[in-house]
């Protein structure tokens, strides 16, 4: 288990990476990952068919474009607000300005997840990377 038995300092985990849309699973809760990253630009249409995926914005400004039944639209998040993108809904996240969002998620869900358009270089394909005791545990 990840975040269990030391605090977490997020601001140290942020200084250790630089890198948009390579989550950080800053803890594990029960069979799910909490998950640090930075948003910047467009990441990619994909869609969770089995999940819902939790959004909260610690700092800057998402969109999140979202293709419903009834057409597409988009959610605009600003610091301090979530949203939940419920399973089974194609989505799109970006970040024109940059921005620092905590996910969460099961443990093993990937980044682009069961279906998606094509992957461009700057988005990376993972079920997050583990913080360690170097990036934040005091």
């Amino acid at each position: 288990m990840i975040g269990m038995s030391q605090p977490l300092d997020l601001r140290a985990v942020l200084a250790g990476f630089t890198e948009a849309w390579s989550p950080r699973i800053v803890a594990n809760v029960n069979d799910y990952d909490v998950r640090l990253a930075r948003f910047a630009g467009e990441h990619i249409w994909h869609v969770h068919e089995n999940t819902d995926e939790f959004f909260l914005v610690l700092d800057g400004t998402i969109h999140i474009g979202l293709r419903e039944p009834g057409g597409e639209r988009g959610v605009t998040l600003g610091k301090g607000e979530l949203f939940v993108v419920p399973r089974g809904v194609f989505h799109r996240p970006s970040s024109s300005d940059g921005a620092v969002v905590l996910l969460v998620e099961p443990t093993g869900t990937l980044s682009v997840g069961d279906d998606h358009d094509e992957v461009p270089d700057h988005v990376t394909v993972t079920t997050g990377q583990p913080v360690t005791h170097s990036s934040g545990y005091r």
